[in-house]
């Protein structure tokens, strides 16, 4: 019998196949409808609905419900903290098969390295890691990155089959201003092209979206929501552990347009993966906001796979890759048992989640080199007479829940001629130290809203450059987790006095450990009591805030080893404000 005859005789459901699945409610993401029916795989694939004669394995679902495997559409690994390995399980535990990974975290440590890492270490693992390739290492000239990776660099991971395309293009002047470096990126070939372009004027989307540049995972408001969909625009609405924008964007979503709208996480840490889930975990918030619970299997699903350009997936349907998750509640969206091409992953009979076995780091643990003066550079001159015991100067504000931060003008008393910290209204200092080659690159300021009141908190994840980042109340807490920072190759630390109080090694390039999801969580929440006996917020998630801080792409204002960033006039400002 001929192969195309074979697949005919599989679909009508008059030969054996591997598996059948009876009595399934499927959720169908096509027809927006739950219909009983019996669900024929073989060979990794859906061969069709309706009824199958034979199968190896018949599994009776006894009315569970049958969704398609959950997407996420757009995230950093790195993030997690967790190496790939732990990462992915985490995830097929949840119901996610399929990611888009954007590793430009790792790629702005470690270069074409870590990208290769990243598509390694994921290759032998049941999951679907799809890569879209750093478009901005490093993201601006307003920092120095431990690489640069132009357009011929990310042209040599075309061939690999999980490079999809371009991940997030932050330099959208460079985009619509047709900056040649960035336009050579955006020619080479590469199908899909994720956006991020925050306080992008409307007229500027036009620009945007003629690039190639279909997704939009930065939108804050209702309002900016509107405007890409009225050009055409494919809205990610994105719940992580820092941003958390989906609740406050779903009045957008109607019946006319859910269709544009995927579900993403971007960035999320592994105590939250734990405890509250993936993409799993947007769904329930979105059912639990009143969203009919089909519209949102769909976000999570289908509408993902058609807007990123991941064909068979995403669906229960003859011909697509057989992913798919069991529930009995759809309300409740609780993950029973997740198959990845027909074949279980987690159930009950299994443990909690896979464990899948380590991919070789080696080269990957030597990533923080401070420059030999880099400690001695954290006082702040007011650059007045001595006499003077105040000075304004611009200070970085904290939003709650939010990646976007306030450009606040304060006074800070100055002792002995340099700017102090005020602990009464909760101004501490900030300095960003540039860790990949030793240059001694040292930017400091002021940040409000973080809540420190003693102490200090120090980390190398800092995006998008992943220098190392602290905030203290003194230069002394300051330096102490500054050097425990390098002694671990790399990490986060807490320090109150002259006592380090807490830490995490995160050796894999400073961004990720290859230590069990669990322990790792553990870890992160006892750091977390600490920060909070420190001062700092209990709303405030204080690692994943401090490593947005020198995120010079994200408005208002940020901090690099440069100095300060306005990032509206995308160009350094002096602290002092006295001095423009």
């Amino acid at each position: 019998m001929s192969s195309f005859k074979q697949r005919m005789d599989e679909a009508r459901g008059i030969v054996k196949i591997d598996m059948v699945l009876k009595r399934a409610r499927l959720v169908n993401v096509f027809s927006g409808e739950i219909h009983e029916t019996e669900i024929g795989i073989h060979n990794g694939s859906f061969v069709g609905i309706g009824t199958f004669r034979e199968a190896e394995i018949e599994v009776d679902l006894c009315g569970n419900y049958v969704v398609p495997g959950l997407i996420d559409g757009h995230v950093h690994i790195e993030s997690s903290m967790l190496c790939p390995e732990e990462f992915c399980s985490l995830l097929l535990s949840h119901g996610v098969t399929t990611a888009v990974v954007d590793p430009h975290e790792i790629a702005n440590v470690l270069g074409a390295k870590g990208i290769t890492y990243i598509l390694d270490s994921t290759a032998p693992l049941p999951f679907n890691a799809f890569v879209a390739l750093p478009s901005c290492v490093p993201a601006t000239d307003l920092e120095t990155s431990g690489a640069c990776l132009g357009a011929k660099d990310l042209g040599k991971f075309l061939s690999h089959p999980k490079v999809i395309g371009l991940g997030e293009v932050m330099d959208y002047q460079g985009v619509i201003e047709a900056k040649p470096s960035m336009v050579e990126k955006l020619e080479l070939g590469l199908k899909f092209f994720d956006g991020h372009a925050p306080g992008i004027h409307p007229q500027d989307l036009n620009a945007y979206y003629r690039a190639g540049i279909h997704t939009e995972h930065e939108c804050s408001t209702v309002e900016e929501v509107r405007e890409r969909l009225q050009r055409g625009f494919h809205v990610m609405l994105r719940e992580g552990s820092a941003a958390k924008n989906l609740l406050e964007l779903l009045p957008a979503v109607t019946t006319m347009n859910s269709g544009q709208f995927l579900l993403v996480t971007d960035d999320r840490h592994p105590r939250d993966l734990i405890q509250e889930g993936s993409i799993d975990h947007l769904v329930r918030l979105a059912i639990s906001a009143g969203i009919d619970p089909i519209r949102v299997i769909q976000m999570a699903t289908i509408n993902a796979a058609r807007a990123i350009g991941l064909p068979r997936l995403g669906a229960v349907a003859p011909g697509y890759q057989a992913d798919f998750v069991i529930l009995e509640n759809l309300k409740q969206f609780k993950i029973e048992e997740v198959y990845w091409r027909g074949i279980k992953q987690t159930g009950r009979e299994f443990e909690a989640r896979p464990r899948f076995p380590r991919f070789s780091i080696t080269g990957l643990t030597e990533s923080v080199h401070l420059g030999k003066e880099s400690f001695n550079k954290l006082k702040v001159s007011s650059g007045t007479e001595l006499d003077v015991t105040h000075t304004q100067v611009r200070v970085i504000g904290i939003q709650s829940h939010s990646l976007v931060t306030s450009a606040l003008v304060r006074e800070l008393p100055v002792e002995g001629g340099f700017v102090q910290t005020d602990p009464t209204r909760g101004i501490a200092k900030i300095a960003v130290i540039e860790r990949h080659n030793g240059t001694g690159n040292v930017g400091v300021g002021f940040v409000e809203g973080l809540g420190l009141e003693k102490g200090a908190i120090a980390s190398t994840v800092a995006h998008d450059s992943h220098n190392l980042v602290v905030v203290g109340m003194s230069d002394e807490a300051m330096n102490l987790a500054i050097r425990t920072c390098v002694e671990m190759g790399g990490g986060l630390c807490l320090v109150d006095g002259d006592q380090v109080i807490g830490k995490l090694p995160l050796t894999i390039a400073g961004l990720m450990t290859d230590q069990e999801a669990e322990s790792v969580a553990q870890t992160l929440d006892e750091l977390h009591v600490k920060a909070h006996d420190l001062g700092i917020r209990k709303n405030v998630d204080p690692f994943m805030t401090l490593a947005f801080l020198s995120l010079p792409v994200i408005p208002e204002l940020k901090l690099t080893d440069l100095g300060l960033v306005d990032v509206e006039q995308f160009r350094l400002v002096h602290l002092q404000k006295e001095d423009d």
